[in-house]
């Protein structure tokens, strides 16, 4: 019994051991670094970013697709296991023949070197995606940091309204109980307030709705940070839309779509060795007891490619393989639009935070200042320190959301190019 097996077995290490094979050597990933933790207190971009990095799911996760997609390499690279076969004819020992028998696969037609290929394409697109969740995870920092940052205006802005409409409604009171002007002056007075106090309320709902929103990408349900600090007035600047389209290839959406295309010619190539049918080679030895001979067996199988020569699924790898092609065609084209139209709104609205800054607050501030003035020198009605206060706080306002566009603008540049 042991001279029947000793071949099978002698088959085996010489199928195992491939000659010239190079050798495949996994690294799984270092990285042990503890995740960063929210500190209370102020928090600037740059720790905002580094919570993010450290403890968004969404990139952990990607992070995972792309190790998982290593063992998916190290599969296509492995040979097919041989079947090691045993037939008894006969129970009675002296009548009893006895063969042992290994079958062993052998791909034709490069299957393995295309298995690897479409395995490593597949791979290169989790890390391309990975780049692309990384891009917008940054983006979409950037993007809540900055809205707290505004939300965090928005609300001094009303605080600073309500108090200047309590001092209007203070000064009104004050004349109306002076003789001076109608009580219908406090009664104006008395809407403002209640009016700013109003906004108040809702600047606050608004300031802590985008506390939660930036806490959130780190995975904090309550933020911890008092608030965020950063230059606000320092205007977001981007080179002109022609030199940043000569950098819309880094995008990585663009990135991600020429990784999906080598990954379907892979399996293009895939499928094509499929048509290829394998051969299954056995050897082996037979005992006849009866006759007390060995004999030596040798068979080789071989499929008949009639009908099914893998046709249907190497024309769905072509036809997606064209769809890949032109799924990149239109994002580049969408991209174009993105990108041509976010630089024309971060121009637009740099020139008219530029000039809210430099002229129309200023402007603003002057006239709602000579109408208190003049109302408690009883030059002007109540009226007319109504309208100034509405038109500084308009544009003070209209400042701020013009702000929030030239940083939207900006973002949105960063988010199309993946810087």
């Amino acid at each position: 019994m042991r001279r029947l097996l000793l071949l099978p077995i002698m088959a085996v290490l010489v199928y195992s051991t491939p000659v010239n094979a190079q050798p495949f050597t996994y690294q799984p990933s270092t990285d042990t670094s503890a995740p960063a933790d929210e500190r209370s207190g102020p928090l600037n971009l740059q720790a905002a970013l580094a919570l993010t990095a450290a403890r968004s799911r969404g990139l952990a996760a990607a992070v995972k697709e792309v190790d998982a997609m290593q063992g998916g390499v190290i599969q296509a690279g492995v040979r097919p296991n041989p079947e090691l076969g045993i037939d008894l004819q006969d129970t009675r020992r002296d009548t009893r023949t006895t063969a042992g028998t290994i079958s062993i696969p052998i791909e034709l037609g490069g299957k393995r070197a295309a298995r690897v290929t479409a395995a490593e394409r597949a791979r290169g697109v989790a890390i391309a995606d990975l780049s692309a969740v990384r891009a917008d995870l940054r983006a979409q920092t950037v993007a809540a940091f900055f809205n707290v940052l505004i939300a965090q205006e928005q609300s001094k802005l009303a605080v600073a309204s309500a108090d200047v409409a309590a001092r209007g409604f203070d000064v009104a009171s004050r004349r109306v109980a002076a003789g001076k002007v109608s009580p219908l002056e406090e009664t104006r007075a008395s809407v403002e307030r209640a009016n700013a106090d109003l906004e108040v309320q809702q600047a606050g709902f608004r300031l802590r709705t985008a506390r939660q929103q930036l806490s959130s990408l780190w995975g904090n349900a309550q933020p911890n940070f008092t608030e965020v600090i950063g230059d606000l007035d320092a205007l977001p600047s981007r080179p002109p839309a022609l030199e940043l389209a000569q950098r819309l290839d880094e995008s990585p959406e663009l990135v991600l779509g020429r990784a999906e295309i080598e990954r379907r010619r892979a399996v293009v190539g895939l499928e094509r060795a499929r048509r290829y049918p394998d051969v299954r080679l056995t050897v082996g030895s037979q005992r006849n007891n009866e006759l007390g001979l060995t004999q030596t067996l040798v068979g080789v199988s071989i499929p008949l490619p009639l009908f099914d020569r893998n046709q249907g699924n190497l024309y769905e790898a072509l036809v997606r393989a064209d769809q890949a092609e032109d799924i990149y065609a239109a994002t580049y084209i969408r991209l174009v639009s993105d990108l041509e139209t976010a630089s024309n709104q971060l121009e637009s609205s740099r020139t008219g935070a530029a000039t809210l800054q430099a002229q129309i607050v200023p402007s603003a501030q002057e006239a709602y200042r000579a109408a208190t003035l003049g109302f408690e020198a009883g030059k002007f009605g109540f009226i007319d320190v109504l309208d100034a206060q509405r038109t500084l706080f308009l544009a003070r306002i209209r400042y701020i959301a013009t702000l929030a566009e030239s940083y939207q603008a900006a973002i949105a540049l960063d988010r199309i190019l993946g810087r």
